[in-house]
């Protein structure tokens, strides 16, 4: 039981469109409160996020397709090697 009761499935996940990001860093986080608390902060571009989107979609197809046999052969053996050492930890 979680401290809800158990009930983690009903739950209500936010929106992430409705809140911007915030930085990790407790520097980064202050400027960026400050930066929108006077107007200073750039709202990202909705057009510019789309085609970045649309690249980070197209760019693994096309980067395997460059690739040789062998090369996805040792790819494959190095996350498969990664996989195994976290289960081990």
């Amino acid at each position: 039981m979680g401290y809800n009761g158990g009930m983690e499935d009903n739950l209500v996940k936010p929106d992430p469109e409705k809140k911007p990001k915030r930085p990790a860093d407790a520097n980064q986080r202050a400027k960026r409160v400050v930066d929108l608390a006077t107007g200073e902060a750039d709202e990202p571009d909705p057009s510019k996020i789309k085609r970045g989107e649309a690249g980070g979609k197209v760019g693994g197809v096309r980067r395997a397709e460059k690739l040789t046999p062998e090369q996805r052969a040792e790819i494959a053996k190095r996350a498969a090697a990664a996989r195994w050492d976290k289960v081990d930890s």
